[in-house]
């Protein structure tokens, strides 16, 4: 075995010692990437895959998990708040850790009341409550996308047999956003209703929002206090000041352009509620509303007595008796109707009630650029007709819906913008654009021609050393020429008559110390002296093997 080594490693040396310098180089750089190749491969697959473990994870729980990674014995990789194992230990990993409770979350939540706890009083069961609670809330707040972390405080107030109406509950909310970004207006209030709703006799008015850059997202203000009101009345009026202009602005820009028309609207709002009763009488219109009719008839007769007053007048059988003789008698009838009628005056009662919120005037200020022809040196102001600034303006007019009785005015002007810094803003952009494709292309063309310039200039070097071939002749020393006599019989002598011994590189003018016969020389002595070249090769066959 060694013996073979030693023969591999021999001819191996034989075959470097005959190539030729190109040759040798050639060989090294080929056998160099060749093993930086093979290097690069087994690092490649010897290299174990990672993947995420746990990611976003505050400064004190990543060293918690790292703590319990190294008592492990896990390898890991931290980078950006995230930790990262082996991809096969993932799972495990995490089950392990999990039944250590790590990580945990900011707070505690509902999780406090897990574990039983007896002989714990109100006030403590009350305090663990308000705890869980804020630690729920902080987590659902975390949730959203722009929030990195949240904190939650919930002031509530003491349970007594007399309730103050004053005292009422609170809660504050600490958020960290994520980079430099700023909170929506939409998820201030998102999470100002989600605390409220979850919190007992908690209005959303009670909720304040703070974040990590110290601003106040949300103020403690009560609807129906003035300071209330007037910032109510502010954001209704903004956002309808803003909704119309952005409407005009949108219209404008799809007939001049983008960035051509400038609308600020000034809208002036009734926030007053007025609640009117009207009764109206018409005494022209009478109804009758009852009517009453009585009707009675009397019949009287009475005569006509003038005696003197005494005893016969008043006795019974006197003068007095109707129908005596020599007395006249007076018959009287009387018939008498009363009626009673009461009539309804018509009456017309109308209420009317209005509501806060309805538009009283309206202003509009339009403000177009003008027209701009040509470009660089060639560019020139180009004004408007009147009939297409009326066109404009009665685009605006009705796109915001002016009313001239009520006192409603648009006013458009056109005058030239100022825009040489958007000018120059695009300039820059388009040098930086520039730029990055013409850096993108010499690195994508650039490497690739490097290379190729490195492998022409290799080539050159190469054709310009000298062609050595390899010898793959065999080392014969000297090979003597058997010179014939007359009688056709050759002898090894080479002197002068035919007995002396001779080099066969002699004959031909080289040297005569020469030990290496190449292809091209062995087949150009064949041609010039087939007789010796044979006398050799039988030489050689009868010594077994070349002579040394």
């Amino acid at each position: 075995m060694n013996s073979n080594v030693t023969k591999i490693g021999q001819q191996l040396q034989d075959i470097w010692k005959q190539l030729g310098t190109s040759q040798r180089v050639s060989v090294v750089m080929a056998t160099g990437v060749l093993l930086i190749g093979i290097m690069g491969v087994a690092w490649w697959s010897s290299r174990e895959d990672y993947s995420l473990l746990y990611g976003k994870l505050s400064d004190s729980e990543a060293s918690r998990v790292i703590a319990a990674l190294n008592d492990a014995k896990v390898a890991y990789k931290v980078g950006g708040g995230s930790i990262l194992v082996p991809t096969e230990k993932v799972h495990v990993t995490r089950m392990q850790l999990a039944g250590k409770g790590i990580p945990r979350s900011d707070g505690v939540g509902f999780e406090i009341f897990d574990k039983p706890n007896f002989g714990i009083s109100d006030f403590i069961q009350r305090a663990n409550y308000i705890r869980a609670l804020q630690g729920e809330l902080a987590r659902t707040i975390a949730q959203i996308d722009e929030i990195e972390s949240a904190r939650v405080m919930v002031v509530m107030p003491e349970n007594r047999l007399l309730i103050d109406k004053d005292k009422h509950a609170t809660a504050s909310v600490f958020v960290r956003l994520r980079g430099n970004g700023q909170l929506a207006p939409q998820a201030i209030n998102s999470i100002r209703f989600l605390v409220a709703n979850s919190v007992e006799g908690l209005k959303p008015n009670f909720v304040s929002i703070v974040d990590n850059q110290g601003n106040v997202l949300s103020e403690n203000v009560e609807n129906d206090s003035l300071v209330g009101m007037s910032a109510t009345q502010l954001d209704a009026r903004r956002n309808l000041e803003q909704y119309l202009a952005k409407k005009a602005e949108g219209m404008l820009e799809k007939v001049l352009g983008p960035g051509q028309a400038i609308v600020r609207v000034a809208a002036e709002i009734n926030f007053d509620t007025t609640e009117r009763t009207e009764v109206k009488f018409d005494p022209d219109s009478q109804v009758i509303r009852s009517q009453t009719k009585d009707e009675s008839n009397e019949d009287t007769t009475t005569s006509n007595n003038n005696e003197v007053a005494g005893i016969t007048a008043n006795t019974p059988g006197g003068s007095n008796t109707t129908g005596q003789a020599g007395m006249p008698l007076a018959n009287t009838k009387n018939k008498k109707i009363t009626g009673q009628t009461q009539y309804e005056i018509n009456k017309i009662t109308s209420n009317l009630m209005q509501v806060a919120g309805g538009l009283k005037r309206l202003s509009a200020a339009v403000t177009v650029a003008t027209k701009v022809e040509g470009e660089g040196a060639t560019r020139k102001v180009v004004s408007r007709s009147p009939e297409e600034l009326e066109k404009l303006r009665r685009i605006v007019s009705n796109v915001l819906g002016t009313d001239l009785l009520r006192g409603d005015q648009i006013t458009l002007e056109e005058l030239p913008f100022n825009d040489q810094f958007a000018v120059e803003v695009t300039r820059n952009l388009q040098n930086q654009e520039r730029h990055d494709f013409w850096w993108t292309l010499a690195r994508n063309v650039g490497y690739p021609a490097l290379a190729l310039g490195v492998l022409v200039i290799f080539f050159r070097l190469f054709k310009r050393l000298s062609a050595e071939e390899p010898s793959y002749g065999i080392p014969i020393g000297r090979i003597p020429i058997h010179h014939s006599n007359g009688n056709g019989h050759s002898n090894g002598n080479g002197n002068g008559n035919g007995n002396g011994h001779r080099s066969l590189f002699a004959d031909r003018g080289g040297q005569d110390d020469q030990e290496v016969v190449t292809v091209e020389v062995l087949n150009q002595l064949i041609k010039e002296n087939p007789d010796n070249m044979t006398q050799a090769i039988r030489t050689w066959l009868d010594r077994g093997g070349p002579p040394s």
